[in-house]
């Protein structure tokens, strides 16, 4: 394919290329990156992520705190029936961006990610804002794993024992070591991880509903009866049908918490071994993780669990004596079982070590992206004979320090903190995610390039997207309503709680700042129209990359090898 030149961002394509071109392709200009930062063998990351490795990640990638955790704090808040509301909706809305995000990384896998196609499709600065957004969030979200590690440790010792700088101090090493260790180390201690995590949700499901039916020690059917009796709705700041509304639109910050990451599978694709067969594969599994895994999780948990139990760690001002985080541990001990809840507790820091250790992945693969675009400094796009960026892996790290914020404040409210931050910065991701989406979609469409030449399509198109950005944008907007109402028995005495206002909305400013302070340094940037949208550059290098590793992979299996470990082959290949 001919070369796209490019004077500077604002001006147009010279001469289109057609999907038929073939050769090498390189954009010239754009971010003023020299050819040392794309091509040098120095800044490549290796294809070392497998098939089964990347299905597994997308099954079990992003079950953490948020659901493991953060349903505790919803169903105090909102009861049952509102956190099934609000985590089914945003089930919805994630499975949307997903598609969005699958339609456009099978076409192109690069390896800057989804903010490679927002500076290609849409506008460099809108790159430029999305890429540091996304960084933020991801160097926010690896400390608040790491704080949630010592709120479940609580469980068995409580912080007067030991300092839970103690315990964040392990984790944060470990998952360090993980990430310098090289993609190949990384993608098989994520495969048996999220392996852990799949078997134990199921696991979960499965005695939820047999303790909902009875079949608990204390035999007690419970059926839907708290839902009578504390109700099913819990209002909030009023009576009526509106303090249930106030109740119910609180829950949608900690669902979207508990979705985010679920995008880790578009930071893959510059890692992945033929992306386009994988890609696609893993957004399917997305729904199913999204109706069994969250929806039916949130169905039983409210079953189960009033949300007047004092045993919810987030029930009460204070977490009392022997609370759990988790809803899950509050629903065993509430059905009379003794030992299993500390085996829980014990999967669950699992759960969250895991979490924690893609989230350093995510923030040095995004760090190190920018840095290929040019949009960072460029020492963070080096990485070592491992494909590993290391300058951008020991920054990503560093700043996952703030975490020993639990040695001077109490675990809960730090949590709180981090969970506002995380979400703002998650939701402009989707937004921009979305965004991006529709300008690909009309580009392609322009530039005359079919659904059936597509390796995979967004099922709902443009509707779809449509729809999940207009309820983003609101959730963003109304997410932290409840700071401006006021709560005599607010914690601090504050009419206004401008700590939360603070970290729910800071977000928003920043994303929009980088955004405009992008324009005013490069003033002759422009956005793309469908036309001039670079859907090219690259393309034919990945194209003969995937035609050499499924000659590979066919030469292999007709000498007898087979694909996948036998766990793989057993559990997860029948799904696909």
């Amino acid at each position: 394919m001919g070369l796209i030149h490019r004077k500077d961002p604002g001006t147009s394509v010279a001469r289109l290329p057609s999907p038929q071109s073939s050769g090498d392709e390189k954009v010239v200009g754009g971010a003023d990156h020299g050819p040392d930062i794309l091509d040098s063998p120095e800044t490549g990351l290796h294809r070392g992520l497998r098939s089964r490795q990347i299905t597994m990640i997308a099954i079990g990638g992003a079950i953490g705190t948020g659901l493991i955790i953060g349903t505790g704090s919803s169903l105090a808040k909102a009861g049952p029936l509102s956190i099934l509301i609000s985590y089914s909706i945003v089930g919805f809305i994630v499975y949307m961006v997903m598609c969005a995000l699958g339609e456009m990384a099978t076409y192109l896998p690069i390896q800057s990610g989804f903010t490679g196609y927002a500076a290609r499709f849409c506008d460099p600065a809108l790159g430029f804002s999305l890429g540091y957004t996304y960084w933020f969030k991801y160097i926010i979200v690896t400390p608040n794993q790491l704080t949630a590690a010592a709120l479940v440790i609580q469980y068995w010792v409580p912080r007067e024992k030991v300092n839970p700088g103690v315990f964040i101090a392990v984790f944060l090493v470990a998952i360090i070591l993980i990430n310098y260790l090289g993609i190949k180390f990384f993608g098989e201690i994520e495969f048996w991880l999220s392996s852990i995590k799949v078997l134990t949700i199921v696991g979960l499901l499965i005695l939820s509903l047999v303790l909902v039916l009875g079949g608990g020690p204390d035999h007690d059917r419970k059926g839907f009866r708290y839902w009578k009796n504390p109700g099913a709705m819990k209002t909030l700041y009023g009576t009526g049908d509106t303090g249930r509304f106030l109740g119910l639109w609180s829950t949608f910050v900690t669902a979207t918490f508990a979705y985010l990451g679920t995008e880790l599978v578009g930071v893959t694709v510059g890692e992945a071994q033929n992306p386009r067969r994988v890609i696609p594969r893993a957004i399917k599994l997305t729904f199913w993780r999204i109706v069994v895994f969250y929806v039916l999780s949130v169905l039983l948990i409210g079953m189960l669990v009033p949300y007047n139990s004092p045993r919810l760690a987030f029930a009460t001002k204070k977490a009392t004596t022997g609370a759990s985080a988790s809803p899950f541990v509050v629903a065993m001990i509430e059905s009379g079982i003794s030992g299993l809840p500390g085996f829980l507790n014990a999967c669950i820091l699992i759960f969250v070590f895991s979490a924690a250790n893609s989230d350093l992945y995510i923030a040095t693969r995004t760090l190190y992206g920018l840095a290929k675009e040019g949009n960072s400094a460029r020492i963070f796009a080096r990485t070592d004979r491992r494909g590993v960026p290391i300058y951008a892996l020991g920054l990503s790290a560093a700043i996952a320090c703030i975490a020993f914020l639990n040695v001077a404040d109490d675990s809960r409210k730090v949590f709180t903190y981090f969970v506002n931050l995380v979400t703002i910065f998650g939701l402009l991701t989707w937004i921009s995610i979305l965004v991006t989406h529709i300008y690909f979609v009309k580009a392609r469409q322009a530039q005359g390039i079919e659904k059936h030449q597509l390796a995979y399509t967004a099922p709902f198109g443009l509707y779809g997207t449509y729809f999940a950005l207009g309820f983003c944008i609101v959730i963003a907007i109304f997410k932290n309503f409840d700071v401006f109402i006021h709560v005599p028995d607010r914690e601090g005495g504050e009419n206004f709680d401008y700590v939360n206002f603070i970290t729910g909305y800071l977000g928003i400013p920043l994303y929009l700042g980088m955004i405009f302070g992008y324009k005013l340094l490069n003033p002759k940037t422009k956005g793309w129209t469908p036309m001039t949208a670079d859907l090219y550059s690259g393309k034919a290098a990945i194209d003969r990359e995937e035609e050499e590793f499924l000659a590979n992979k066919a030469a292999k299996q007709s000498g007898g090898g087979k694909s996948g470990g036998w766990f793989y082959r057993t559990f997860i290949g029948w799904l696909l």
